[in-house]
C-alpha cells in the first residue's frame, strides 16, 4: 500500500475575529489551493470567558458551508431564517449557507472552549442552493474504539458506519483521540483530499513531527497513518477537490468577481436572502 505523506502544512496564529474572539487561524485565502476544497480552518482554545463573551454579531454568508465543532464548550446559533439552537461539549453545527444566510453565534460561558470551525467550499453549480442548519447532537455521533485509538464519527462514513451526509460535497469528518505511542492507521480511496489537524498533542507522519494546532494536506495515496507523540486529539478531515475559480470576499466565496459583487449589491440593497427554511431536527 502507498502510504500518504505530509504535502503541505501550516502552523496556526493568534488572532481575533468577530467582536474580539481570540481565536488561532490556521487556514485561510492564502492556503485554498493546497487545502481545497476546505477554506479555513480556526480553533478555539481557552479556558478564559472574556477570549469569547463578545461572539460572532450577526453576519451574512454565501457560497459556503460551514463546519463547528466544539470538543468542549457552547455555541448558540442564530439566523436569519429563524432557526436558534445550542450546541454542547462534543456536538457540531453544520449550516449550508447556498444562495444567502444571515446568522450570528455567541458562546455562553463554559469552563473552557476546545474546538474548530471550518469553511467548506460549496461545488459553483450548488453556490445558490438553499440555506440550510443542520445540529449534529452527541446521540447522532457515533463513537468507535478501536484497537489503538477512539474515533467519534461527526459526519460522513467510517468503514460501515454512516453519520451525517452533506446534499453537497461528501466530507468525512473524524475526532479521533490516541494515546502517546500508539498508531492509527487507516485505508482510503487514492484520489480523495484529506486533511489532518492537530487538535491537541504531537504527531509524526513518516519521519515528520507535526506539532499541536497544525493542519496537514496530505499527498494521494492509499493509506493514512501516523503515530502519536503525546497523548492527542487529531481532526480527520476527507472530500474531493474541486479545483474551481475561486472569488473571496470576506464572508461571501464565489466563483467570480462578478458573482461577488452581485453578492454585495444585493447586500446593500435588501434582496441577499432567497429562501426561508425551517429548522432540520
Amino acid at each position: 500500500m502507498k502510504e500518504r505523506s505530509v504535502l503541505s502544512k501550516v502552523n496556526g496564529f493568534k488572532t481575533k475575529d468577530g467582536a474580539g474572539v481570540s481565536l488561532v487561524r490556521v487556514l485561510s485565502n492564502q492556503t485554498v489551493r493546497q487545502f481545497d476544497p476546505l477554506l479555513m480552518l480556526d480553533s478555539f482554545d481557552t479556558d478564559n470567558y472574556d477570549d469569547y463573551k463578545a461572539g460572532f454579531p450577526t453576519h451574512p454568508h454565501r457560497g459556503i458551508e460551514t463546519i463547528t465543532y466544539l470538543k468542549k464548550g457552547r455555541v448558540t446559533h442564530k439566523d436569519s431564517l429563524g432557526n436558534v439552537d445550542t450546541i454542547n461539549d462534543g456536538e457540531v453545527q453544520w449550516m449550508s449557507a447556498g444562495s444567502g444566510i444571515m446568522h450570528s453565534e455567541t458562546f455562553p460561558q463554559s469552563k473552557e472552549v476546545l474546538g474548530v470551525q471550518l469553511w467548506l467550499n460549496l461545488p459553483k453549480k450548488d453556490k445558490m442552493s438553499k440555506p440550510n442548519y443542520k445540529a449534529i447532537k452527541n446521540d447522532q455521533i457515533i463513537e468507535i474504539n478501536e484497537k489503538n485509538y477512539k474515533l467519534r464519527l461527526l459526519a460522513g462514513i467510517y468503514k460501515d458506519k454512516k453519520s451525517y451526509i452533506s446534499n453537497y460535497l461528501p466530507f468525512n469528518f473524524y475526532d479521533i483521540e490516541i494515546k502517546e505511542g500508539k498508531v492509527f492507521e487507516l485505508e482510503v480511496k487514492n484520489d480523495k483530499a484529506i486533511s489532518l489537524f492537530t487538535l491537541k498533542g504531537e504527531i509524526k507522519i513518516g519521519n515528520e513531527i507535526i506539532k499541536e494546532k497544525t493542519a496537514l494536506n496530505l499527498s494521494q495515496g492509499d493509506l493514512v497513518k501516523f503515530k502519536a507523540l503525546k497523548d492527542s486529539q487529531v481532526l480527520f478531515m476527507e472530500s474531493e477537490r474541486l479545483d474551481e475559480n475561486i472569488a473571496w470576499g470576506g464572508p461571501i466565496v464565489m466563483n467570480s468577481r462578478e458573482e461577488l459583487n452581485i453578492a454585495f449589491m444585493e447586500l446593500e440593497n435588501g434582496s441577499f436572502i432567497k429562501d426561508e427554511i425551517e429548522m432540520n431536527k
